[in-house]
């Protein structure tokens, strides 16, 4: 009995015949995408914006009444507050962004979570206070940097390593391949305003290292097929690489979209912004590696000879003398 293959040994598949248009509207998205961040702007969150957190639980409740909160803190005049419940119903995360002004001010700050606090407390009874937070405009800063940092490094110790493993041009490839991959996750939270916050920033990283591990998959079957097929064109040769992963390539994606997809349809709101970018990246991330990653090699040369070792003085006499030449 033969089992269903949801993609079959033949696949013939000439991806790389399109290559042309699809880099063209890649570089469009990638310019669009940071058109958005230049413009609207991203919509930073407590961390990277400054302000504070109060974490609650409502004693006497099964549910926190969630809409009436936001209605209560925003009257507070602190702009649109994000409730969000977590761990129990009754227990819930109140975010409020501040001035820049207050958020800078540790004083301010204090008295401003003072002041949500003393509201809460007034407007329910069975209001309890688990913790409260503040992250102040310098330190929020800081995580700001320390986030592009994190980006930058990650993307360079990856070409690198590739640089190392492959060639140089494998490298550069991959590295454009995770650029055009964050650009993407990047636009679409400046596009819909979804809250960036330091959960994003990890959701960035796991979607360097899924584009990563895709892309090497692809490039260690392409440098396999460049010394076994001598004498074929590269085009071809990088569309039968591709083909070869393919059906790699789809369960791997589908058994991670199975694990995303509940999370992104019914999950809490707290995680939607880290599951929409993993989601995100997991069809950015394939669609680069064919088509970014991929086509890149032929117009920087990449050949058959690229692993075939540089023949010595001292091999080539040896030839000669053995009648080879």
């Amino acid at each position: 009995m033969k089992l269903l293959k949801l993609v079959p040994d033949d696949t013939n598949i000439k991806f790389l015949k399109w290559r042309v248009p699809f880099f063209v509207v890649s570089i469009l998205l990638i310019a669009a995408s940071w058109a958005l961040v230049m413009t609207k702007g991203l919509n930073y969150g407590v961390d990277f914006a400054g302000g504070l957190e109060v974490r609650a639980t409502f004693t006497e409740r099964s549910e926190a009444p969630v809409a009436q909160l936001r209605q209560d803190v925003e009257g507070l005049g602190y702009g649109s507050p994000v409730v969000q419940r977590f761990g129990e119903d009754n227990q819930v995360s109140i975010r409020v962004r501040l001035p820049d002004e207050v958020a800078a001010d540790k004083d301010a700050a204090q008295a401003a979570a003072n002041a949500v606090v003393d509201e809460l407390k007034g407007n329910y009874p069975d209001f309890r206070l688990d913790g409260n937070d503040n992250v102040s405009g310098k330190v929020s800063g800081e995580f700001r940097e320390d986030a592009v940092f994190a980006l930058v490094a990650a993307m360079l110790a990856v070409a690198l390593y590739i640089w190392i493993r492959f060639e140089w041009q494998f490298g550069v490839g991959a590295l454009f391949a995770l650029f055009h991959d964050v650009s993407l996750a990047l636009g679409m939270f400046a596009l819909f305003q979804l809250e960036f916050s330091l959960q994003i920033i990890a959701a960035i990283l796991a979607i360097i290292g899924y584009s990563l591990n895709d892309t090497i998959v692809v490039y260690d079957r392409i440098r396999e097929n460049l010394k076994k097929y001598r004498k074929m064109p590269v085009p071809e040769l990088l569309d039968l690489s591709v083909n070869e992963t393919l059906a790699r390539t789809v369960m791997t994606s589908l058994t991670l979209l199975v694990a995303l997809l509940p999370l992104l349809l019914i999950g809490p709101a707290s995680l939607f912004g880290l599951t929409a970018a993993i989601t995100l990246g997991l069809f950015v991330g394939t669609y680069s590696s064919v088509y970014m990653a991929a086509p890149l090699l032929i117009w920087m040369g990449v050949n058959s000879d690229s692993f075939v070792p540089e023949e010595t003085v001292a091999d080539k006499q040896e030839r000669i003398a053995r009648g080879e030449v």
